[in-house]
């Protein structure tokens, strides 16, 4: 060990003495009662050190306000580097920061979000084979354009941004742009799979559901089937009263709501009245003077009483 290396390890004796000085430095910095007790010393080379100073501010529990000082070569005045507000062990810090694509999840785009796609997403490839990639010798092709690069040449006709999009009259790209069938980039294997995944996880045959439903979703008239490959494992939901209604289901999904596991019977209807046209029967307009309950002769005792 050098004696340089011994020498910045051991504080300076004026700049460790300068406490004053750098709790003064530190309180005009800081807001005002927010310094607090000397918290140690610590040296930082030949004749540099930090002081160290509690941190009463609301928030910032276990930080430390650090001034550091210093003295010239043969000097006796100490003099002061910079004040700042830094962590100690202690100290409740933020998390670590983390990529806004890592920290994405399902649902958390809101009207007007724009979600950007990364240009080596592993859920995408590019949607055409390549036939209409340039000849080797075209000057728009990869190996005409290394060269270019190489030899700092100009091979387009205009800047890239200002050059024609629409496909050339006559190639394949053209007629799939006429069929609605042209996509720059479609679902790779990777994408197909990492979707079946996720909705199988929602909808699948594992599911508490699927478990006790009394048929799958395969037979089931409400369910939509849906086109490509993934429509040989998964269909849309169009039961209004099922679980699932207008989500992606697995065809060995099932609920309650299967059109098939129980037909509600037809209701009895009543018998039609039945009119017999070869009887009348009399009804009297008035009833008979004995088919009361109070006898038609006058009772005298009850007329006494007020009865009539």
């Amino acid at each position: 060990m050098s004696a340089a290396t011994t020498r910045s390890r051991t504080p300076d004796r004026l700049c460790a003495e300068a406490v004053d000085l750098a709790r003064a430095a530190a309180e005009e910095a800081a807001a005002p009662g927010v310094v607090g007790e000397h918290a140690g010393v610590v040296s930082e080379g030949d004749r540099v050190v930090t002081h160290y100073f509690e941190c009463k501010e609301l928030g910032y529990r276990g930080w430390r306000w650090a001034a550091t000082v210093a003295r010239a070569s043969r000097a006796k005045i100490v003099t002061l580097d910079e004040v700042v507000l830094l962590p100690g062990p202690d100290a409740v810090l933020a998390p670590e920061w983390v990529p806004w694509s890592e920290r994405l999840r399902p649902g958390d785009m809101g009207p007007g979000d724009l979600l950007p796609t990364d240009a080596e997403d592993l859920r995408l490839e590019p949607g055409y084979s390549g036939e209409d990639e340039p000849l080797p010798n075209s000057p728009v092709s990869e190996e005409m354009a290394l060269l270019a690069e190489a030899e700092d040449a100009e091979v387009t006709p205009a800047a890239p941004a200002k050059l024609a999009t629409i496909p050339v009259r006559g190639t394949i790209a053209a007629v799939a742009e006429e069929l609605g069938l042209r996509r720059a980039r479609v679902l790779s294997r990777y994408g197909l799979h990492t979707a079946a995944d996720r909705w199988e996880d929602g909808f699948g045959p594992k599911t508490p559901m699927a478990q006790a439903a009394p048929a799958s979703c395969v037979s089931c008239g409400f369910l939509a089937r849906i086109g490509g490959s993934l429509g040989q494992a998964f269909g849309v939901c169009a039961n209004e009263f099922s679980p699932a209604d207008g989500r992606v289901v697995s065809l060995a999904y099932g609920c309650g709501g299967h059109s098939e596991a129980a037909v509600m019977p037809t209701p009895p209807r009543p018998a039609p009245p039945v009119i017999d046209e070869t009887r009348v029967d009399p009804f009297p307009l008035r009833p008979a003077a004995d088919s009361g309950s109070v006898p038609t002769d006058a009772d005298e005792d009850a007329a006494e009483l007020g009865h009539s």
